[in-house]
C-alpha cells in the first residue's frame, strides 16, 4: 500500500514511511494506556489497598487530563514546534510510567499515571495528527496515513486488556508500566528522523486564560459525572458549573478575536457544521469503546471472578475486529464515501452492544462476550479513520494545530465520559451486578445511537478548504 503519493515536497517516500512508524506507535501506546488498566483492577486494588472505584477514578482522570490539555498543547505546537513537543511529551510520559510502576499507593499511581502520563499524552498526540496532515497533502494519501495511525490507536485500546492481562498475570501489574516505558524509548529512537515541515514561531502569543478556562470546564464537567453515585446535588452543581465555565471560555475567545488578539481556538472551528458533526462521531466512538471495555472488564473480574489474563484473552475478539477493519481501511476509503463508512461503523457497533446484552444473559461462559466485542471492535475500526480525516481535512494548514488539539480533546473527552458514565452506573450497582451491567450497556447503546444520528447528518461529499484561508468557507459551513 503506497501512502506516499501526494506527500510533502522535499521529503522522500522512504523517509515518510519511516516517520509514520513512531507516530503510529505513539498513538498505539497512548490508547493502550487508556484501556490496559481495566484488567488490573483486582490486582491494583489488593496491592494498593483501594477499591474498584479508586482505580476507576485513576483511569478516568488519565483520560480527563488528556482531554483537558489537548487543546492548549495543540496550540503550543505552533509556538514551539511539532517535533519538539512530541519528544517532550514522550519524555514526560516515560517518567510517569516509571512512577506508576513504583507507586506505593493510589495517590502516587494517580500522580504517575493520571497526571504525568496524561500530560505527556496531551503534548505528544496533537503533533502526531498535525505532522500527518502536513506531510500528506492529498485526501487519499492522508486517509491511508490516518488509517495506519488511527488503526494503531484502535488496536492499542483493544489490545490493552490482552497485553496488560498477560503481563499482570505472568509478572505483575507494575511490569505493564515498565512495558510502556520501554515502548517510549523505542519511539524516541525511531522519532529522531521526524521532519517538521513548518518552522516554530516562538514569538506567537499564547492565550493562557483561555487554556485555564477550557481545562477547568472539562475537569468540572466530568467530575460531575463521577459524583453521580455519591451526591446528586453535587453532581448537578458540578455539571452546571462546568457548562457555564465552557460557555465563558467561548465568550472569552470570541472577545479576543474581535479585539484582534490571539485566542486559544478560532471560533471559526465551531462554525464548520461538517467538522462539528464529525467531532461528535469521534467523541461517541471512544466513549463506546472505552466505556464497554471498562464495564465488561469490571463485570468479568468482580462478578465472574476472572483473573487479568482470562479477562484480557476475552478482549481478543475486539482486537481482531479492529485489526480486520483497520487493515481494510485503505481499500474501504477508496470504495466508499467517508460518511457511509462512519454510518456503517455505528450500525455494526450498536448491533455489537445488543449482542452483548442478549448473548450473556443467563450464560455462565465468558466467551459469550466474544461475538459482541468482535462487532464493537469491527464497527469502531471501520469509522475511526474516516471521522478523523473528515475533521482534519475540513481546515487549511494554518489551522491544523488548533483543529488537531480540538479533535484529540473531543476524542479523549469521549473516552473519559464513557468510562465515567458507564463505570459509575456499574460500580454504584455492584450489589445487583447483572442489572447494573445491563443498564450501563443500554446507556452506551443510546450514546452510540446519537453518534449514528450525527453521521447521518454529515454531507455526502466533503469539500476541500482553500489553502490560504484562515476560516471555514461558506461551502464548508453548509
Amino acid at each position: 500500500m503506497d501512502m506516499t503519493s501526494g506527500a510533502t515536497v522535499g521529503v522522500s517516500a522512504s523517509s515518510l514511511r519511516k516517520m509514520l512508524v513512531p507516530l503510529a506507535l505513539a498513538q498505539f501506546i497512548c490508547s493502550f494506556a487508556g484501556s490496559n488498566m481495566n484488567v488490573m483492577i483486582n490486582d491494583i486494588s489488593l496491592d494498593l489497598h483501594t477499591d474498584v472505584q479508586g482505580v476507576q477514578v485513576c483511569i478516568t482522570l488519565f483520560l480527563l487530563v488528556m482531554a483537558a490539555l489537548m487543546i492548549p498543547c495543540g496550540k503550543l505546537t505552533d509556538r514551539y514546534g511539532r517535533k519538539r513537543l512530541f519528544q517532550l511529551g514522550l519524555l514526560i510520559y516515560g517518567v510517569g510510567a516509571i512512577i506508576s510502576a513504583a507507586s506505593p499507593g493510589l495517590g502516587v499511581l494517580i500522580l504517575g499515571n493520571s497526571i504525568f502520563e496524561g500530560v505527556g499524552t496531551a503534548l505528544l498526540i496533537p503533533p502526531v495528527y498535525i505532522l500527518t496532515t502536513m506531510l500528506f497533502t492529498d485526501i487519499k494519501s492522508r486517509a491511508r496515513a490516518f488509517g495506519l495511525i488511527s488503526g494503531m490507536g484502535g488496536v492499542g485500546a483493544a489490545t490493552g486488556p490482552l497485553i496488560g492481562g498477560l503481563i499482570t498475570t505472568s509478572i505483575s501489574w507494575r511490569a505493564a508500566f515498565v512495558f510502556q516505558a520501554l515502548i517510549i524509548v523505542i519511539i524516541l529512537v525511531l522519532g529522531r528522523g521526524l521532519v517538521d515541515p513548518v518552522p516554530a514561531d516562538p514569538g506567537r502569543p499564547f492565550d493562557t486564560v483561555g487554556a485555564v478556562l477550557s481545562a477547568t470546564g472539562l475537569v468540572v464537567l466530568v467530575g460531575g459525572i463521577l459524583a453521580a453515585d455519591k451526591n446528586a446535588v453535587l453532581m448537578a452543581v458540578l455539571l452546571v458549573v462546568g457548562v457555564l465555565i465552557l460557555a465563558g471560555f467561548y465568550l472569552w475567545i470570541r472577545g479576543r478575536e474581535r479585539a484582534g488578539k490571539e485566542a486559544l481556538l478560532s471560533t471559526g472551528l465551531f462554525r464548520n457544521r461538517t467538522s462539528n458533526r464529525a467531532l461528535v462521531t469521534q467523541n461517541v466512538q471512544w466513549a463506546v469503546l472505552l466505556g464497554t471495555s471498562f464495564v465488561v472488564s469490571v463485570y468479568l473480574q468482580t462478578v465472574r471472578h476472572y483473573n487479568a489474563i482470562q479477562t484480557g484473552v476475552i478482549f481478543t475478539a475486539a482486537t481482531v475486529g479492529i485489526l480486520l477493519s483497520s487493515l481494510a481501511a485503505g481499500r474501504l476509503v477508496r470504495r466508499f464515501q467517508q460518511r457511509t463508512l462512519i454510518m456503517a461503523g455505528f450500525v455494526i457497533t450498536i448491533i455489537g452492544i445488543i449482542v452483548l446484552l442478549v448473548q450473556v444473559k443467563g450464560h455462565p461462559g465468558a466467551w459469550y462476550f466474544a461475538p459482541g466485542l468482535f462487532l464493537i471492535g469491527l464497527g469502531v475500526g471501520v469509522m475511526l479513520t474516516p471521522s478523523v480525516n473528515v475533521v482534519q481535512s475540513a481546515f487549511p494548514e494554518k489551522l491544523q494545530g488548533e483543529i488537531s488539539g480540538l479533535s484529540r480533546s473531543v476524542s479523549n473527552l469521549g473516552s473519559s465520559i464513557g468510562t465515567a458514565i458507564a463505570g459509575t452506573i456499574l460500580v454504584a450497582g455492584l450489589a445487583d451486578a447483572n442489572r447494573s451491567y445491563g443498564i450501563a450497556m443500554i446507556v452506551l447503546a443510546f450514546i452510540a445511537l446519537l453518534g449514528l444520528v450525527a453521521a447521518v447528518l454529515l454531507p455526502k461529499d466533503q469539500p476541500s478548504p482553500e489553502p490560504d484561508t484562515l476560516s471555514p468557507s461558506a461551502e464548508q459551513r453548509t
